[in-house]
């Protein structure tokens, strides 16, 4: 007698196992999900600093409040040796105002930052300024550095 229910009940274990669908696994790994994640902030972390891009200038430093931008303005750079840039392309100075009314999208209300070295000679960036002004640009502002506090 104890012999015939062990038979059967091995059987019956075996038999219904090999009969039974399994069951699909409801959880969701996250593991290669944060992995994947922080491969990914690593690459944008290194390359966010990389985006930025410019004409590389020494700007003089003032106390006055950064502005709100909503907008990216267009800026003209004038570097130490009276070098003009338009955005990043450098340009004759004769050429600044037909390729910024070529290049303004709300005309001559387009935001203009000028950009001028500290060492650059102050009579270059007048002259650009009064160019840009006299062909009727009316948002025109110079670009600065927040002055640094000096505690000895």
């Amino acid at each position: 007698m104890g012999m015939s229910m062990g038979v059967q009940g091995r059987g019956g274990r075996g038999h219904r196992r090999r009969g039974r669908h399994h069951r699909m696994m409801s959880e969701i790994n996250v593991t290669p999900l944060v992995d994947v994640m922080l491969v990914l902030l690593i690459i944008f972390m290194v390359a966010a600093p990389m985006l930025t891009v410019g004409v590389p200038i020494d700007l003089p430093q003032t106390q006055a409040k950064a502005l709100n931008a909503e907008t990216q303005p267009i800026t003209v750079s004038i570097k130490q040796g009276g070098q003009v840039y338009l955005q990043e392309t450098e340009i004759p100075i004769e050429e600044v105002v037909p390729k910024l009314q070529a290049i303004a999208q709300a005309g001559y209300n387009e935001r203009i930052f000028v950009k001028g070295d500290r060492t650059a000679d102050y009579g270059t960036v007048m002259k650009v300024m009064a160019r840009i002004s006299s062909a009727g640009f009316k948002n025109l502002g110079l670009v600065t550095e927040q002055e640094q506090d000096k505690q000895g």
